[in-house]
């Protein structure tokens, strides 16, 4: 029986070419696309057309990938899911096989690894793709995420650093010292290991989902 691959990802083009991909594989079928974390939940629970293996991009609307991951890992055990992103920091990695992923691959990849890691991970093996910067293993799963090194206050700092507040008005705003802001930043820096404001905001939104308290 060909392995049954449902494809999740916001892009139309991404999913048109991984389709193409894939049907150049006897052993592996297309059973459906979902443009959304909800479209493949749905997808994925329609007994009627069962799947073998999901496709996930992360940064998708609605219900991100990595959300999705995880409530399908919780209900359908059996589904393998292989996440294909732009993403190839750490802490996505992380975050992804902690949801329950079992491959990892980053956009831009050859059509040729796409294929071995669906084999892979169908097989029982956990596959991490070529440029993924950390393997991360079970026990690796267990750190804690980078946002959870940071107090409610530097929490609450940052977020505006995100938005675009500067150090008078999070003052204002926080009820803070006219310097804390900068204290504040400078700390919140040295523990995301980030060098710059640029860098830091840049971080603070590619963490997405795991912002939040």
């Amino acid at each position: 029986m060909p392995i049954r691959v449902l494809i999740a990802d916001d892009h139309a083009i991404v999913r048109i070419g991984l389709r193409k991909i894939l049907q150049t594989q006897r052993d592996i079928v297309v059973i459906g696309e979902a443009a959304d974390g909800h479209e493949a939940l749905a997808l994925a629970m329609n007994r009627e057309r069962p799947c073998d293996l999901i496709i996930m991009d992360i940064a998708m609307p609605g219900i991100n990938g990595i959300d999705a991951t995880r409530t399908i890992r919780e209900y359908l055990k059996e589904i393998k899911i292989v996440i294909l992103s732009m993403y190839d920091t750490s802490e996505h990695i992380h975050r992804a096989f902690q949801a329950g992923a079992d491959g990892y691959l980053l956009k831009g990849v050859a059509g040729d690894e796409i294929i071995t890691a669906i084999r892979a991970v169908v097989r029982g093996d956990r596959y991490y793709g070529k440029g993924v910067a950390t393997p991360v293993s079970p026990e690796q799963s267990q750190e804690k995420n980078l946002l959870d090194q940071l107090s409610k206050r530097e929490r609450e700092v940052l977020q505006l650093v995100v938005a675009g507040k500067s150090s008078a008005e999070i003052a204002e705003i926080l009820s803070l010292a006219g310097n804390t802001p900068d204290v504040y930043r400078s700390r919140i820096m040295k523990k995301l290991r980030v060098k710059n404001t640029a860098s830091l905001v840049k971080l603070a939104m590619q963490l997405g989902a795991s912002f939040q308290e």
